[in-house]
């Protein structure tokens, strides 16, 4: 078991007084067999009421509504989880689904069908003969296996870049390009999977990345990786922007089929046009709490 603090502060500083319309917030990592929360707080500067509830994903949403006019918008979160997902391999695949390519059984068929589905590609044809690429119809492969090799291309083929703008490059982009950033090495891995048939979402969280050499901050970063379903295994996930499947390092905040759903704060404002936003994170990993 590790532990880990992560704090997530943002702040929005306005032109002039404004009207602060709800706020959506996705700041609170998934809890299940694999991750628990120890200690959780969400303060925000003006004071708000906030809500609760499970999105239709299950991840947890809390709405924030106020009441006062305000020229700057504080939200600080910090949290205190276990993360128990030590042993990332260690999973079986369902005896049908070993083997690549495979039908999922009808009754997980219906519900993963959005899953499979991918509205993004401007031109097919070119994300089609990238995938050809990196399986070839008659190979003899396993479905696990096909993957990793998937999440090791995109990391071959995509340098990490960071891109503070919103939104994510479309596969195309991504292939053209040769950079994009964790979002859209995610989102190509996304596509590439529903090419293949597999059942793939968006998962945006944190990640925890001691090491300097690496791409990304040591205090640790927002981060966003693809999760595959594989009968028998469940989702699990793989992280083409390092070149991993995912493990204990990573921290999931919240899943999606489409990668604009879960964005960790979104809202709006009534007033003088002009905004500027900092963010702030860091994930700390913290000893090991002592048996009581």
């Amino acid at each position: 078991m590790k532990r880990y603090k992560i704090s997530h502060q943002t702040r929005y500083d306005f032109s002039g007084a404004v009207q602060l319309l709800p706020h959506t917030l996705r700041l609170r990592p998934r809890e299940g067999h694999e991750l628990r929360m120890e200690s959780s707080t969400l303060a925000l500067s003006p004071e708000a009421t906030l809500r609760w509830q499970r999105d239709v994903e299950g991840n947890s949403v809390a709405t924030a509504t106020f009441n006062t006019r305000a020229t700057r918008l504080q939200i600080n979160s910090e949290v205190i989880i276990q993360q128990y997902d030590q042993a990332p391999y260690d999973f079986l695949v369902a005896d049908y689904a070993v083997d690549y390519p495979f039908e999922y059984a009808q009754e997980d068929s219906v519900l993963l069908a959005p899953y499979r589905f991918h509205p993004r590609a401007q031109n097919p044809a070119v994300l089609k003969a990238w995938v050809d690429t990196v399986w070839q119809g008659g190979e003899a492969l396993q479905s696990f296996a096909l993957l990793l090799r998937l999440n090791q291309r995109i990391y071959e083929q995509v340098t990490y870049r960071r891109r503070e703008e919103e939104g994510v490059q479309t596969a195309e982009q991504t292939l053209a390009l040769g950079t994009g950033s964790c979002r859209d090495a995610a989102c190509l891995f996304l596509a590439a999977a529903r090419q293949l048939g597999f059942a793939a979402r968006f998962v945006s969280g944190y990640l925890y990345s001691p090491a300097s050499s690496g791409p990304f901050d040591p205090a640790g970063s927002t981060h966003a990786w693809a999760e595959v379903f594989l009968p028998g295994a469940g989702w699990k996930g793989f992280d083409p922007t390092i070149g991993s499947i995912v493990g204990a390092e990573h921290i999931a905040v919240a899943v999606a089929r489409l990668p604009e759903s879960v964005p960790p704060v979104a809202g709006a404002f009534h007033g003088l046009p002009g905004a500027s936003m900092s963010v702030q994170v860091s994930v700390i990993e913290l000893d090991q709490a002592p048996v009581a």
